[in-house]
C-alpha cells in the first residue's frame, strides 16, 4: 500500500464524537467526490463515490452514525483498468434532504455535477470542525507522495471557489498552501516537509505523522553526513592542490638557484615540504626546530612561492 493509502486508511478509522464535526467531514466528502441529484419533482438523492474502500466505508459510517440512515453501497469493477470503484447512495428524498440541510448544501449544488460544491462557512465555524473538514477533503480527493522520495501533499478540486476555500482553511492553521491549475482541475498543495507534518497532525493521522518524521530525521542525518563529507573532501582537495604547487615551486628553486641562497628558516621548511608532501601546515610546523605555528609555516611557504615566481620571470626574461 502506498503512503497516501496508509494515511487514508488511518483517517478512515479516526472518529470525532461531536456531531458538528461529523457533519463537517461528511460535507467535505459530498463536496469533493459526491453528486447531488434532483428529479422532476424536486426530490433529492445523493451519491458519493470513491476508488478507495476505506473512504467509502468512512462515508457510509458517517451517514449511519450521524443521521441514523442506512445508505446503499454499489461496487463497479473495471476489467480493462483492473480497478474497483465504490458508491455510497442515499436514495430516499427525506434522508437526502436531512443530510443536505445539516451540511447546508441544499442551495449550493448543481444537480448531477460532481465535485462542484462550496461548503457553507457555518458548517466549519469551529476549529475542530475545520480539522474534520480538512480530513474529509483529503479522504475525498487528496494524495501524498512517498516521503522517501519527495514531500508533496495535494487536494484536487474541480471548482476554483472550493479550492480557494480549502486553501484559506489550511492557511488558517499557519501553513502556506498554494493553488495550481492542472488541466480542468485546481490543486491545493503543500511542498514543505514540516508543513506536511503539521497537516497530518491537524487531520489526526498521528501514526503516519510519526512515520514521516522518522523519514525526515533519517534524511536530515544523511544530508548532514553528506555535507560534512563534501566539506572535508573539498578541504582535502584544497590542501593537496596547495601542497603540489608548493612542491613544484620548491623543486624549481632547488634546481635553479639552489637552497644555498635561502635563509635558514626557508631552507628548513622547503626540505620539510619536499620530505613530507602530504603533511598539513600544522604537521609541518611540528617538524621544524624550534616548532612553528600554522601561520608561520604558511608565511614561509608563501615566500618560497613568491621567490619561485620571480625566478621564473627572470628566467623567461633571459630567454
Amino acid at each position: 500500500m502506498s503512503f497516501s493509502g496508509k494515511v487514508k486508511e488511518e483517517l478512515s478509522r479516526q472518529w470525532n464524537t461531536a456531531r458538528h464535526c461529523q457533519i463537517a467531514e461528511l460535507a467535505a466528502l459530498i463536496s469533493l467526490c459526491g453528486s447531488i441529484f434532483t428529479d422532476s419533482y424536486g426530490r433529492y438523492s445523493i451519491k458519493v463515490h470513491s476508488e478507495n474502500l476505506a473512504v467509502a466505508r468512512k462515508c457510509f459510517t458517517l451517514i449511519e452514525k450521524t443521521f441514523n440512515i442506512e445508505a446503499d453501497i454499489s461496487t463497479r469493477r473495471n476489467i480493462l483498468k483492473q480497478s474497483v470503484s465504490y458508491a455510497v447512495i442515499v436514495r430516499r428524498h427525506e434522508d437526502a434532504l436531512r443530510i443536505l440541510q445539516a451540511a447546508k448544501l441544499t442551495d449550493e449544488h448543481q444537480s448531477g455535477t460532481e465535485k462542484a460544491y462550496s461548503v457553507n462557512p457555518l458548517v466549519i465555524q469551529q476549529t475542530c470542525c475545520r480539522r474534520s473538514f480538512i480530513r474529509g477533503t483529503f479522504l475525498a480527493a487528496g494524495s501524498m507522495s512517498d516521503p522517501n522520495k519527495s514531500y508533496h501533499f495535494e487536494i484536487v478540486c474541480a471548482s476554483e471557489g472550493l479550492a480557494h476555500q480549502i486553501q484559506e482553511i489550511i492557511c488558517g492553521f499557519s501553513m502556506d498552501a498554494k493553488i495550481i491549475r492542472r488541466k480542468k482541475s485546481y490543486v491545493v498543495y503543500l511542498k514543505e516537509g514540516s508543513q506536511i507534518v503539521d497537516i497530518l497532525n491537524i487531520m489526526e493521522a498521528h501514526i503516519s505523522l510519526m512515520e514521516l518524521e522518522n523519514v525526515r530525521i533519517l534524511k536530515e542525518m544523511r544530508n548532514t553526513v553528506n555535507r560534512k563529507v563534501n566539506c572535508e573532501t573539498a578541504n582535502i582537495n584544497k590542501t593537496v592542490s596547495a601542497s603540489v604547487k608548493q612542491v613544484e615551486d620548491i623543486t624549481y628553486l632547488r634546481d635553479t638557484i639552489g637552497f644555498g641562497k635561502l635563509s635558514e628558516g626557508l631552507e628548513e621548511v622547503a626540505l620539510a615540504r619536499l620530505t613530507h608532501p602530504d603533511a598539513t601546515l600544522k604537521e609541518l610546523g611540528k617538524l621544524l626546530s624550534p616548532p612553528v605555528g600554522k601561520s608561520g609555516v604558511n608565511h614561509r611557504l608563501r615566500k618560497l612561492s613568491e621567490m619561485a615566481e620571480q625566478a621564473r620571470q627572470k628566467q623567461g626574461g633571459l630567454l
